[in-house]
């Protein structure tokens, strides 16, 4: 089953999934805003800024022009970041001429509204001019996926059929995908956790060891289920590949952009440098003041968020986040029932 699929953000993950959608035969094509990076792409295969030492195939050509690059396309991704997502499906619905399958990689709640990404694309793409969308998530790293290291993700849609047709596009011998019709605990599971990497990797800044990073992950993990749940979510999901699995991941490897920020915060750095230096998005901000928002409008309790949102917005200081945290009143563990 060879198709033709657009790959819509050339950043690390994007590259990525790219990649092993043309090493499983399929043409493929990968679009961008930036000229330089296009022409690195089709000049030198590579795409050095996000994935240095990687060789891309030579069957992945890049283009500068979206309408160019998803016409007549089988499949179209986006892996881009959420506040950019809306303004490029905008843009592709203007610009699609047939109805192609719709899959994101994006991970993230948009500023304002708190809505997932397949609501936006729902929204902004009229149903003439797609197919089902499904979400693509679960633990990995784009870093690892490029060098066949094994890996298992989830592909979650109201339509399964949409789902197995994704899954049958990506599965090899290193890349396994499981199906799911949980939309919104596979996205909201993929947004949330990048919050708890923050402050996992603020816990490693601060000095602590693994105690405290079993301990954030395992309340995050609450948290993040407690606020899926509000929002419609089957509990389950959470213990799976796109919940806990992701956690762990995003929480425990240098890799994960959102631990490398959240440990320069616990290392003193301000915000606005370690934003600066990352060179790359930082989710798990913006997420953070989207499911604040979120959960106060819920009514669901969250003190690992409330304060990592403290420090991100509110100037708390790192170290006395921490402690305060610790001297919350007392509480029974299963406390808060996710029903």
């Amino acid at each position: 089953m060879n198709q033709k699929i657009a790959v819509l953000g050339p950043g690390s993950w994007g590259t990525a999934l790219a990649q092993v959608l043309a090493e499983n035969g399929h043409e493929v094509r990968i679009w961008g805003n930036l000229p330089a990076q296009i022409a690195e792409i089709n000049t030198y295969h590579t795409n050095r800024h996000y994935l240095p030492d990687v060789k891309i195939p030579d069957s992945i050509v890049a283009y500068d022009e979206l309408a160019e690059a998803i016409a007549d396309c089988d499949a179209v991704l986006f892996v881009i970041p959420t506040k950019a997502i809306r303004v490029v499906a905008q843009e592709f619905a203007q610009k699609v001429k047939n109805a192609p399958v719709i899959i994101h990689a994006a991970k993230g709640l948009e500023q304002g509204s708190h809505k997932r990404i397949s609501e936006i694309l729902i929204e902004e793409i009229p149903e003439a001019h797609r197919k089902a969308v499904t979400v693509l998530s679960g633990p990995s790293h784009a870093e690892e996926v490029v060098k066949h290291d094994i890996t298992t993700i989830t592909a979650a849609s109201t339509d399964l059929a949409a789902a197995k047709y994704v899954q049958d596009l990506f599965m090899n011998d290193y890349f396994r995908i499981y199906t799911n019709d949980d939309v919104i605990g596979v996205e909201t599971g993929a947004a949330l956790k990048n919050i708890i990497a923050l402050g996992a990797g603020a816990i490693a800044g601060l000095g602590f060891g693994d105690d405290a990073k079993a301990a954030i992950m395992t309340r995050g993990l609450a948290e993040i289920s407690r606020l899926g749940v509000a929002m419609g979510a089957n509990p389950l999901t959470f213990i799976g590949l796109s919940g806990v699995g992701d956690l762990i991941v995003t929480c425990t490897s240098v890799h994960s952009r959102n631990w490398r920020a959240g440990n320069l915060l616990g290392k003193g750095h301000k915000l606005d440098e370690v934003l600066e230096n990352m060179g790359m998005i930082v989710e798990g901000v913006s997420t953070t003041k989207a499911a604040m928002e979120l959960a106060r409008q819920l009514n669901v309790e969250m003190p690992i968020t409330e304060t990592i949102y403290g420090v991100l917005y509110e100037g708390q200081d790192v170290k006395d986040a921490a402690k305060n945290i610790m001297l919350r009143d007392a509480r029974e563990e299963n406390e808060f029932s996710l029903e």
